[in-house]
């Protein structure tokens, strides 16, 4: 489990791709590669991946075909920055939401506007997925927990504050490019279950 507070980005140093499978090395720092041990769980760009190997100055991951066609994992190359959390452990502060770290679909960036007083961000996904992105409430964008702005069929906006900004890769990506997506499953829930009563109902 995760909380969608990002603790850094790091450099992608290399990808060995072979069929079905690419394997990130991953430039993370001392301080988060603390105690950290094979197979523990860490949150690529909101991607819940599995530690193969520790090195002197990265980390191993795998990435499985189903992974990569799901997400824009596929997308990196050597050079890209990811978004890294690790996983929740317990006692922790848990400052965001818990997130998963399985992304359910991926947003098309339709418009950036930057000015010296806000970042906006505007993104979108297949109309289903707006069923569970409500106006106020939360949804996980590359592994950063962020409040949804206004909304529409299907897309919605995101206001993000310099913090946001400087601790994260958001202000790397430009209109067309694609942004994991993992939304809240208790609303994901409540909404189904709401659709699934009226169904029944007006069915009776």
């Amino acid at each position: 489990m995760f909380t969608g507070i990002v603790q850094a980005t790091c450099e992608v140093l290399a990808i060995d791709k072979k069929t079905g499978l690419n394997t990130l090395q991953v430039a993370i720092g001392p301080d988060l590669r603390e105690g950290l041990s094979l197979g523990a769980s860490v949150a690529n760009n909101g991607v819940c991946l599995t530690v193969t190997r520790i090195g002197d100055d990265r980390v191993f991951f795998d990435v499985m075909e189903e992974t990569l066609k799901l997400t824009n994992l596929s997308k990196l190359r050597p050079g890209s920055q990811v978004n890294i959390e690790r996983s929740l452990t317990f006692g922790s502060e848990i400052g965001g939401h818990i997130l998963s770290g399985h992304v359910h679909t991926v947003a098309v960036v339709k418009s950036v506007s930057k000015t010296e007083f806000h970042y906006n961000i505007c993104l979108s996904v297949e109309p289903k997925w707006m069923n569970y992105i409500l106006y106020k409430g939360f949804v996980g964008v590359n592994g950063c927990s962020l409040t949804v702005g206004e909304v529409s069929d299907a897309s919605f906006m995101l206001h993000l504050i310099p913090e946001t900004l400087k601790l994260t890769n958001l202000d790397s990506y430009t209109v067309g490019d694609k942004i994991n997506i993992e939304i809240d499953s208790q609303t994901q829930a409540i909404v189904d279950t709401v659709e699934r009563v009226l169904a029944k109902r007006f069915a009776d």
